[in-house]
């Protein structure tokens, strides 16, 4: 039997910050990427980009959403397809610069179609 994922055996909760302190927006001109990791297998579905704004949103909300470089707008993940995430945990690395969801994803997490947006190998 596959072991269910739990993030919990090895992440212990932030302390004495919340996320405007933790995490540095300016070193990435605003915006700090977001890898998404599934839940319940600890797939890593996709990354995208964050802003404040868009952090907050996932917060309050409890759903994934995130910030368009090319649109130049927020987006809700699945408003379209209907291929929510909703989020079960937010983590962030050790130098505050990336931040990983995690998540329970409705349908493929790919606009592909593919359960993950990482399914092409890089070969020499």
């Amino acid at each position: 039997m596959e072991k269910q994922y739990n993030p919990r055996e090895f992440h212990p909760p932030l302390s004495g910050a919340g996320p405007k302190e933790a995490i540095d927006f300016e070193k990435g001109g605003g915006l700090v990427p977001a890898v998404v990791q599934e839940w319940g297998t600890g797939m890593v579905l996709m990354l995208a980009w964050v802003n404040k704004e868009a952090l907050f949103l996932s917060m309050e909300t409890g759903y994934a959403h995130y910030y368009s470089r090319s649109r130049n707008k927020l987006w809700k993940k699945g408003e379209t397809s209907g291929h929510i995430q909703k989020i079960r945990e937010i983590l962030i690395d050790c130098d505050g610069d990336t931040i990983l969801y995690i998540v329970e994803q409705t349908g493929p997490a790919c606009h592909t179609g593919a359960k993950s947006c990482f399914f092409r190998r890089l070969s020499n």
